[in-house]
C-alpha cells in the first residue's frame, strides 16, 4: 500500500462523489427532498437503510452521482464503513455527514482497511475507492495504522516459502531502522548459550537458512514504563513428528500470525510516541520434521527453570512462548500483550470473528473491553479456571504441554500454562494473552478471505488511554 494509492486523502482531487448514511428511520424524508430519478432507483433497489445497505445512485450521464449507505437503527458499528469501501467501484468519495457518536478517524481507518488487497502473486493494479478525510483526521496518523495492518496482513497472506524466519527478522529490522530503535537477534545454536532451550528445541529441525530465532525490538525512553508485546512467529507448522493431517496444515503459513500482531501494534505505538518503553519479543520458528525433531515424551528445559513434557509436538506455540514471556519477566513490564494463534479450540468456543483473551487483572480486562467497543474491534474475556490447571500437571516434569482430557476447555489451558511463565503483578506488571485466528475464512465486502488483523486495534486504543 504505496502513498500513492492509499485510500484516505486530504482533500478531493477532482469531484468527490458525496456518501449519504442513512439510519432506518431517515429514509424516507431524505428522498423525499431528492429528485424523482433518486426516489425511484432507491425505491426499485429496496433501499431502506438497512446496516450494511450500499446503493450507489447513477446520475444522468450513467455515472455514480451519490451514495446511499444504510446504518441500521442502533448504534452505529464502525466496520460499515469497512464494507462501504469495499462495495463502491474506484472513485473519489466524501461522507456528506458522520452519524452521531462515530469518531471520523476510526470512520477513516475502517474505509482503508476495507480496501487491502493482496497482490503479490497477482499483480492486478486494480483501482480502489477513496475517501476524503472527514474534518479534523490527522490522515498522517490514519495512514500509518493501516499501514501497520496492511504489513501485519502481507506478513499472514505470504507464503512460508517466502515468509520464513529470515524474513521476519528482515521486517522487523526494517521497522527499527524506520523508528530508531534497537535490533537484537539470536539465532540458531546461540539460543542455548543464550538460554532459549524451548525455541531452541521447537525450531531445531528446520535446514539452516530457516533456524530458529529470538529477535527483540527495543525503543523509547530508559525512564519510561515497559511495554511488551510477545508474538507468536511459528512460520509453517507441520505439526512436528504428531503431524497434522494434509487439511490442518493447508493455512499452516498464517502460525507466525502472532508475531505478524506484535510487530505491527510495536510499530504503532513507535509511530505514535507514546511513552513507554516498548520492546517487541517475537520467537521465530519453523516446526518442521527431521531427524533431530523434538519428540512425544521428550522434557524439554525453559528459560524460566520449569520442565515441560512434551505430550504433543502439535502443542509448540505455548513452548516458544514460554521462553519468550519469561524473557520480558526479566524486564519487569508495567504490562505485557502476547499474540498467537495457539489454539483450534478457541475458534469452537467464539468462531473466527472474536477473539477470546485471559487476565487474571479486572481492572485491564475492562481497560480492554471499553477500548474493544470504541473502535469495533471484537474481543471476549475468557476465564483462567484454577480448577483446570492440574490439567497441566505431568508425572515426570514440572507440568507438560498438553492438557489432560477431561479439561476439555483446551484454549484456557493454553492460557494458563502460558501464565506459568508470564509476568506477574507481584514482580511486574499486568498481563492478557489473545488467541487471535489472523484469518478471514469467509468474503464479504471489505473483508476478503485471508489474513486479518485481530485484537490489535482495542490494544492500541487501550495502551493509548493507559499509558497517554
Amino acid at each position: 500500500m504505496t502513498d500513492a494509492t492509499h485510500p484516505i486523502l486530504e482533500s478531493a482531487q477532482g469531484q468527490a462523489i458525496p456518501v449519504h448514511p442513512l439510519a432506518e428511520g431517515e429514509v424516507e424524508a431524505f428522498l423525499a427532498q431528492k429528485r424523482a430519478p433518486v426516489r425511484t432507483y432507491a425505491a426499485a433497489n429496496k433501499f431502506s437503510g438497512k446496516a450494511g445497505q450500499v446503493l450507489a445512485v447513477p446520475g444522468a450521464s450513467g455515472a455514480v452521482e451519490r451514495v446511499l449507505l444504510g446504518i441500521g437503527s442502533g448504534r452505529v458499528d464502525l466496520s460499515l464503513f469497512r464494507t462501504l469501501a469495499g462495495k463502491l467501484p474506484a472513485g473519489e468519495y466524501a461522507l456528506a455527514k458522520l452519524p452521531r457518536g462515530i469518531d471520523p478517524e476510526q470512520a477513516a481507518l475502517a474505509f482503508a482497511l476495507g480496501t487491502y488487497r493482496f497482490d503479490r502473486y497477482k499483480k492486478r493494479g486494480e483501482p480502489i475507492p477513496r475517501l476524503v478525510a472527514p474534518k479534523g483526521v490527522d490522515v498522517a496518523a490514519v495512514t500509518a495504522f493501516a499501514h501497520a495492518c496492511a504489513l501485519a496482513r502481507d506478513m499472514v497472506n505470504t507464503p512460508a516459502n517466502d515468509m520464513g524466519p529470515l524474513q521476519i527478522e528482515t521486517i522487523a529490522g526494517e521497522i527499527a531502522e524506520k523508528y530508531g530503535a534497537t535490533l537484537s537477534v539470536v539465532r540458531g545454536d546461540d539460543l542455548l548459550k543464550e538460554n532459549y532451550p524451548a525455541i531452541h528445541a521447537v525450531g531445531r529441525a528446520a535446514v539452516e537458512v530457516r533456524s530458529p530465532r529470538m529477535i527483540e525490538v527495543t525503543w523509547g525512553d530508559l525512564d519510561h514504563p515497559v511495554l511488551a508485546l510477545v508474538g507468536k512467529g511459528v512460520v509453517f507448522d507441520t505439526g512436528g513428528l504428531d503431524i497434522k493431517p494434509s487439511a490442518g496444515m493447508r493455512l499452516m503459513k498464517k502460525d507466525m500470525g502472532g508475531a505478524a500482531h506484535a510487530l505491527a501494534l510495536g510499530r504503532m505505538v513507535m509511530e505514535a510516541r507514546l511513552p513507554v518503553r516498548l520492546v517487541i519479543l517475537t520467537p521465530v520458528v519453523e516446526n518442521a520434521i527431521a531427524g533431530d525433531a523434538m519428540r512425544p515424551g521428550d522434557v524439554l528445559q525453559t528459560r524460566a527453570g520449569l520442565t515441560v513434557e512434551v505430550g504433543n509436538t502439535d502443542a509448540e506455540g505455548r513452548l516458544i512462548l514460554a521462553d519468550a514471556l519469561t524473557r520480558a519477566a526479566e524486564l519487569k513490564p508495567a504490562l505485557t500483550l502476547d499474540f498467537a494463534t495457539l489454539t483450534g479450540a478457541a475458534r469452537m468456543a467464539m468462531g473466527p470473528f472474536v477473539i477470546p483473551f485471559w487476565t487474571p487483572d479486572d481492572k485491564l480486562a475492562a481497560q480492554i473491553e471499553t477500548a474493544s467497543k470504541t473502535v469495533s474491534d471484537a474481543v471476549w474475556r475468557m476465564p483462567l479456571t484454577e480448577a483446570y490447571r492440574e490439567a497441566l500437571d505431568s508425572d515426570i516434569a514440572d507440568l507438560k504441554n498438553d492438557p489432560d482430557g477431561w479439561a476439555q476447555a483446551g484454549a484456557t489451558t493454553a492460557a494458563l500454562f502460558l501464565q506459568r511463565f508470564a509476568p506477574n503483578a507481584e514482580e511486574a506488571g499486568s498481563w492478557a494473552h489473545f488467541d487471535v485466528f489472523a484469518w478471514n475464512p469467509k468474503g464479504r465486502p471489505g473483508f476478503p478471505v485471508g489474513a486479518e488483523v485481530h485484537a490489535i486495534r482495542a490494544a492500541f486504543a487501550m495502551i493509548k488511554s493507559r499509558f497517554a
